[in-house]
């Protein structure tokens, strides 16, 4: 798969035929072109953060705080794109993130970043939140390095049988998402009272795997659930509910008598997440499995250090995309701190607003050893499935190749802060 000035050449001969691009190279025409092709409630969930947002807009603005300085005569046409992570080399620095409930974008989904990841050998993270399960998506990727995100449940047997499943698929590390203990306050969902597990979606490891299954049938033969507060019947509610049963498997019919996949939905809501998660667990999940262990959603300086005494072999700097807290830090500023602190104690990633490939030179820059891309291979998926998933993919390696040529990097080894100007605050 050609990237860097091979694509670009590429891209400027089709446009001699009138041919352009799969999917726009400019973010924000990406982001246009993705809303049109996607329900207002899909676009509203993978687009939109909490709050007012302002932590999205932080994490944009935190990359304007540092600049890259650039060296003339000392270019290459062969830049070694490849990273070392975890005793493991990578063809590229840039990773394909976790994205809950994919479907949104496209009923493809995952299928279609697995087929991208293949042919670029971008490793991928498998959501916890999947809309295909890990198992599909393992065998689409063949050898393409594979990670497993865990959302810690309240069931220790449901994450042992997660992590177990992960390590057949043979993902090579587990990522626990700690900032996730409950949704936060995501006002473009609420405004549209939208919320994807409740229809279904985004449930696809939790629907075929043995464990919740059992969980779910227990929970039927007991009633648990069956006084909880219900919605009020509408043509809506009963719309959705027909959405719940074709989403889920088992068959429409059988779903729909049966009650299996409202029970289904009511006991992912109640069991998926853990707010008493402690750093102690930590421990408990490696005598779980062998693999690494890291954990995604650090953006304080004292949590890294905690990551560190729990014995983790990486932390992901990030903050949920914004989703979660808002009014916070920038990602970016965050990473800035914490790889200073830390000094190579421990593997560190990065996501978070990372819009472009001179995005992702200067998080490298000041210290990560790979970065997460996530919202705009969504946008790429909604616009032409795996083609667009590729397509942005190749955009973004495409850019870092020529960016670290014109600067006068051969190397992705090369990157440190001296490549770097920073703002004054």
């Amino acid at each position: 798969m050609k990237y860097g000035i091979d694509a670009q050449k590429e891209i400027y001969l089709q446009g001699m035929s009138g041919i352009k691009p799969i999917v726009p190279t400019i973010y924000e025409d990406l982001v246009k072109e993705a809303k049109e092709k996607m329900s207002a409630e899909g676009f509203a969930y993978i687009a939109g953060g909490a709050g007012m947002e302002k932590t999205m807009k932080a994490n944009l603005d935190a990359f304007d705080h540092y600049k890259l300085n650039a060296r003339m005569m000392q270019g290459s046409v062969n830049i070694d794109m490849s990273i070392h992570l975890l005793g493991k080399k990578y063809d590229t620095p840039i990773m394909a993130a976790p994205i809950g409930a994919l479907e949104l974008a496209h009923p493809i989904a995952e299928k279609a970043v697995a087929t991208a990841c293949r042919e670029l050998n971008i490793p991928m993270i498998f959501s916890n939140q999947a809309s295909v399960k890990m198992e599909t998506c393992a065998s689409e990727l063949g050898s393409t390095p594979r990670w497993f995100q865990l959302y810690w449940s309240k069931s220790d047997d449901l994450v042992q049988s997660f992590v177990s499943r992960a390590e057949k698929c043979d993902c090579e590390a587990i990522v626990v998402t700690l900032d996730t203990t409950t949704l936060g306050w995501r006002t473009r969902d609420l405004d549209l009272g939208y919320l994807p597990f409740l229809r279904g979606e985004g449930l696809a490891q939790y629907s075929s795997d043995p464990i919740f299954n059992a969980i779910v049938e227990e929970r039927m033969k007991n009633k648990v659930g069956a006084n909880d507060p219900k919605p009020p019947i509408t043509l809506t509610t009963i719309e959705n509910l027909f959405k719940v049963c074709k989403n889920y498997p088992g068959g429409f019919l059988n779903n729909l008598t049966s009650g299996k996949a409202l029970a289904a939905v009511k006991t992912f809501i109640d069991i998926y997440m853990r707010p008493e998660l402690e750093w102690a667990d930590i421990k408990r999940l490696r005598k779980m499995t062998k693999l690494p262990i890291l954990v995604k959603g650090i953006h304080h300086i004292e949590d890294a250090k905690m990551a560190i005494d729990a014995g983790v072999d990486g932390m992901i700097i990030s903050n949920h995309g914004g989703r979660q807290v808002d009014g916070g830090v920038g990602a970016l500023t965050a990473l800035d701190e914490i790889a200073l602190e830390l000094k190579g104690k421990a593997a560190l990633l990065f996501d978070s607003g990372i819009r472009s490939g001179a995005d992702v030179i200067k998080a490298l820059a000041l210290g990560a050893d790979a970065v997460l891309i996530g919202r705009p291979f969504a946008f790429g998926v909604a616009i032409a499935q795996e083609r667009g998933a590729t397509a942005v993919f190749k955009h973004f390696l495409s850019e870092i190749e020529i960016q670290l040529s014109l600067m006068g990097i051969k190397s992705i080894s090369e990157l440190n802060r001296n490549v770097l100007a920073k703002d004054s605050e």
